[in-house]
């Protein structure tokens, strides 16, 4: 679901390559999510292999990834592991969604409604475990390392940007920055190619708060005033309203109390921003792309295009090492150089 703040949070926009030689911890799930949503035949179905199994995030991550290297970034992959607790609810709306979308889909193929069908089909996505551990061993042969969180898989990569192991995390929800990412990026599964490509979104936490004029505590009480995975919010706060309120400086006990959250469930929620359980992990080491295997995958084993395959192999090929700065990659000084940070 995410965060509401779009409409008080402001990013940088770059071109992709301006992150040449930056190293970004991706969300995966929110990344293969959008690639299942968007990945479809005219009648909403998902792209699948001779045999029927499903292939549009085989599509998305694959294709993504070869283009995303091939402009000198360099992503980690992070997926989820076990949800929290206070996450069930927010899980069991989401089935409930997907299983009303789905008689909705079914409804609207009889009628011949292609557009509707392909609109509510966007909305059954489901990523399963064996699908992860299939991206897992397609990463691993690009050479791209991935990391399997304990817990939400933001949590995990804002925690690797905090520790510097990455540059940015990379997620089109907002959540990351409450949970202590210094840097956001924006728009990694929606680029499109040629005059509908767009560019990165970059979110600076020290500047969104300096901008908003709250610390990093009060980003955490906006969120639970809007709404997060983990609560539902206060009645009849909209981003807007809630950073009136946060902006009062009342303090968070006194700030509950006037939004009419409950006390406790604000500090349990509070809690897992504040230490985001992420695991201890090493500094990322990107290998070489092992061509067999992963002709062996996609083209062997699912049946996709070889002479696509090759040409994306191509391009991941060409990236840099992680040393690399943004203006050795490019050749010219880039914008990003006003967020500062390490390469990597």
């Amino acid at each position: 679901m995410g965060l509401p703040l779009r409409d008080i949070v402001t990013a940088q926009e770059l071109p992709w390559d301006a992150l040449a030689g930056r190293t970004l911890a991706v969300d995966g799930y929110n990344a293969v999510y959008q690639f299942l949503a968007t990945i479809r035949q005219r009648d909403g179905h998902l792209f699948s292999d001779p045999q029927g199994r499903v292939t549009s995030h085989l599509m998305g991550v694959f294709y993504r990834t070869s283009s995303l290297l091939g402009e000198g970034v360099l992503p980690v992959w992070v997926f989820d592991g076990k949800p929290p607790d206070r996450k069930t609810g927010t899980i069991r709306q989401r089935i409930a969604l997907k299983e009303r979308a789905e008689e909705e889909w079914q409804k609207a193929l009889v009628a011949g409604d292609l557009e509707t069908a392909r609109r509510k089909a966007a909305q059954t996505s489901r990523l399963t475990r064996p699908m992860v551990d299939e991206l897992v061993a397609l990463l691993r042969a690009l050479g791209v390392p991935s990391v399997m969180a304990p817990g939400e898989g933001e949590a995990q990569a804002a925690a690797m940007t905090a520790r510097g192991l990455a540059w940015a995390t990379a997620s089109e929800d907002y959540d990351s920055l409450l949970f202590g990412a210094p840097r956001l990026v924006r728009g990694l599964a929606a680029r499109g190619r040629g005059e509908a490509a767009q560019k990165a979104q970059l979110i600076g936490r020290a500047e969104l708060l300096a901008t908003l004029g709250i610390d990093g505590e009060e980003l955490i009480l906006l969120g639970l005033l809007v709404g997060t995975d983990f609560n539902d919010g206060a009645r009849g706060y909209g981003p807007k309203r809630a950073l009136k309120l946060v902006q009062e400086h009342l303090g968070f006990a006194r700030t509950v109390e006037r939004a009419g959250i409950d006390p406790e469930e604000a500090r349990e929620v509070a809690e897992i921003f504040r230490h985001p359980s992420a695991a201890e992990v090493a500094p990322p080491q990107f290998g070489p792309v092992d061509e067999e295997a992963v002709q062996r995958l996609l083209v062997d084993e699912h049946g996709f295009a070889e002479a696509r395959v090759r040409s994306a192999i191509g391009r991941a090929r060409k990236r840099p090492t992680p040393a690399t700065s943004p203006a050795e990659a490019r050749g010219h000084q880039t914008l990003l150089e006003t967020f500062g940070g390490p390469t990597e």
